[in-house]
C-alpha cells in the first residue's frame, strides 16, 4: 500500500481549509484517511499552519511521500531538514547531540527571516495603502474641480439667458420713451366763442 502525506480540502466556495492527514493514495482526496497530523489555512496572513511535527516525521521514516503542497508545508516546518539529519545520525556522519544542534540554529535563523519577511510584508502593505489614499485624494480634488467648472458654466448660462431675456424689453422701452419725445404735440383749435346777438327792441 503506498501511503502519501496530502491535503484534505474543508471550508466553503472560495474560503477553503485544508486537512493534513496521511492516508492511502488510492482512496478519494476527500475520503477515507489514515491519520490526521495537522491544519492548514492559507487564506490568512500569513498562512496558518499547525503541524504535529514528530507524527510527520514518523510518518516520513515510514516511507509515507508527501505532495508538492505538502513537502512545502514540512520544509517549512523544518520537517524535511530534521529527517535529512536523523539520516545522517544512522548513518555515522554526526552524533545526535550534533544534529539537535544544528537543528536549534536552523530554527533560529528560520525564525528570524519569517519575523524579517512578515515586516517586509507589513511595510508593503502600509506603502500600497498610503499610495491608494494618495490616488484617491487626487482623483477627488479632480472630480471637485470640475464639478466646480460646470457648476459656473451652468452659473454664466443662466446669467447670460437672464440678461438676453431681459434686454429686448429695456429696448422697447427706450424706443416709445424715444418716439413718444419726438412726435409732435397735437393742440386742439380753439372754439370760437358764440358773442350774443342783441335782439332789436321792439
Amino acid at each position: 500500500m503506498s501511503v502519501k502525506i496530502r491535503l484534505q480540502r474543508h471550508g466553503r466556495k472560495q474560503a477553503p481549509y485544508y486537512h493534513i492527514v496521511v492516508a492511502d493514495s488510492r482512496a478519494p482526496r476527500d475520503g477515507k484517511f489514515i491519520e490526521n497530523i495537522g491544519f492548514y489555512k492559507p487564506q490568512t496572513v500569513p498562512a496558518t499552519i499547525e503541524l504535529d511535527s514528530d507524527k510527520a516525521l514518523s510518518w516520513l521514516e515510514k516511507g509515507a511521500q508527501p505532495t508538492d503542497t505538502c513537502r512545502a508545508i514540512l520544509s517549512y516546518k523544518g520537517v524535511l531538514y530534521k529527517h535529512h539529519l536523523n539520516a545522517g545520525v544512522r548513518k555515522g556522519a554526526l552524533t545526535a547531540e550534533q544534529a539537535a544542534e544544528k537543528f536549534v540554529k536552523w530554527s533560529e535563523e528560520k525564525a528570524h527571516k519569517v519575523d524579517k519577511s512578515a515586516e517586509k510584508f507589513i511595510k508593503s502593505v502600509s506603502d500600497k495603502t498610503a499610495e491608494a489614499l494618495v490616488a484617491e485624494t487626487k482623483v477627488k480634488e479632480a472630480r471637485a474641480v470640475k464639478l466646480a467648472e460646470k457648476l459656473k458654466a451652468v452659473e454664466d448660462a443662466k446669467v447670460a439667458a437672464a440678461i438676453a431675456e431681459s434686454t429686448p424689453e429695456v429696448v422697447e422701452t427706450a424706443i416709445v420713451a424715444d418716439t413718444s419725445a419726438e412726435m409732435p404735440v397735437e393742440i386742439p383749435a380753439e372754439t370760437p366763442v358764440e358773442t350774443p346777438t342783441e335782439t332789436p327792441a321792439e
